[in-house]
């Protein structure tokens, strides 16, 4: 199931996710955006994590390398969170601006660090 179409499925899982963690978290948690942004992406890299072990990922891919990357994307989530909070921004646009850059950085990770070697 490797290859563009499983990513995107993936990804927009991943985003559905992180949505609804978001919205809940910011509206019934009272949480700051930053705070929201960060646990919604925790969640949602877990169900990410566990899906792409299963379809995704093939012997000797490198793990160390994509928990790098989980933590570099929680570093950018708490970013725009912080971001949205100072700037008094609505949460739509927090959440659908980390989308966009989650996204866009997944597959460039996945495409050109993970499975560089592949045809995706």
């Amino acid at each position: 199931m490797k290859g563009f179409s499983a990513l995107m499925v993936i990804g927009l899982a991943d985003a559905l996710i992180h949505w609804q963690v978001f919205f809940v978290m910011c509206s019934a948690g009272g949480l700051s955006q930053a705070a929201s942004n960060f646990a919604a992406f925790c969640v949602a890299a877990a169900f990410t994590l566990y899906v792409n072990m299963l379809y995704t990922f093939e012997t000797g891919t490198s793990l160390l390398s994509y928990l790098l990357f989980i933590c570099v994307m929680a570093g950018v989530s708490v970013g725009i969170g912080l971001i949205g909070d100072a700037h008094a921004l609505h949460g739509l646009i927090t959440v659908a601006s980390f989308t966009v850059l989650n996204l866009l950085l997944g597959y460039c990770f996945f495409r050109f660090v993970l499975f560089r070697e592949y045809e995706i």
